[in-house]
């Protein structure tokens, strides 16, 4: 049996995640210097408000050693192991826990730890993740898993509208050079993942209902199957959401939408009103 993982910057509902026996190792952050109490559910409109007010959030990578320690369980227990993680463009959790995870996988051989930087983020990571588990429990093999989410993951396309660039510039995502072009007139930067999950700058619209409708034309543009699933992301931007969605409809979309709102991590850096596509293309990286 392949026991999957994946990081909290998946941005996969708690009731998926349970669905589908889908383990997770936790990004941290904290609000003006102080950790959240993560026995309470995660309330996105406060936060993103919050964070409009002026608090600052500071965010923190998986611990590799607890990552370790939850792979090092299944390997006991006779399991393979693959761990789908967030974007090395953005992150370095990919490489510390492949660093720690391979050492303590020789104890347990033949047993396997696979290490998949997704390149993505938020749903862009999270949908693979779920389609990646969806194989799992039917039983597919480690190395059918591996080379299905590894072509996954080069398909993935990832386009997201921020309302303000100073997030990713001050967690130093994008240059400030990028960050002045989106200061300017009320222009909307339209972002993207580029083929190393690294965040660049991609085009540039006046105002947020333009800026929707170019990520539909992306959509229009670049999908490969408009009966794929699609992920929509927003930060305290429902409205927004919802109103992707529906122009994604009818523009032919017909497969599955899942909406969510920005987990805390990833959502802190692109920051309030944030929202992001992410839908499957041809093969591009």
């Amino acid at each position: 049996m392949v026991k999957i993982f994946t990081d909290t910057a998946s941005n996969i509902p708690m009731t998926l995640l349970q669905q589908y026996n889908i383990g997770t190792v936790p990004l941290t952050y904290e609000v003006n210097g102080a950790a959240p109490d993560m026995t309470k559910e995660f309330d996105g409109a406060s936060f993103y408000r919050a964070m409009r007010a002026g608090d600052e959030v500071k965010t923190s990578m998986v611990n590799p050693q607890l990552a370790s320690d939850a792979f090092e369980q299944c390997l006991k227990a006779g399991d393979d192991v693959l761990y789908l993680g967030i974007s090395s463009g953005i992150s370095g959790t990919c490489w510390g826990i492949d660093l720690v995870s391979q050492e303590m996988a020789k104890n347990y051989e033949p047993r396997r730890v696979v290490v998949i930087n997704t390149r993505g983020a938020s749903l862009g990571e999270g949908l693979v993740v779920l389609e990646t588990a969806e194989l799992a429990r039917q039983g597919k093999s480690l190395d059918e898993l591996v080379s299905f989410a590894r072509s996954r993951c080069g398909q993935m396309q990832q386009y997201f509208v921020v309302d303000d660039l100073k997030y990713l510039h001050r967690g130093g995502r994008i240059s400030g050079g990028a960050r002045l072009a989106g200061s300017l007139l009320q222009i909307k930067p339209i972002l993207q993942g580029n083929e190393e999950g690294e965040i660049i700058l991609n085009s540039k619209f006046r105002g947020k209902k333009r800026a929707l409708e170019a990520l539909v034309e992306k959509y229009n543009e670049l999908v490969q199957d408009k009966a794929a699933p699609i992920g929509i992301a927003h930060a305290d931007a429902a409205a927004d959401a919802l109103r992707l969605q529906t122009m994604l409809r009818e523009s032919g979309a017909t497969g599955s939408v899942l909406s969510v709102c920005y987990e805390p991590v990833t959502g802190s850096h692109v920051g309030p009103g944030t929202v992001a596509l992410f839908f499957y293309g041809q093969s591009w990286r």
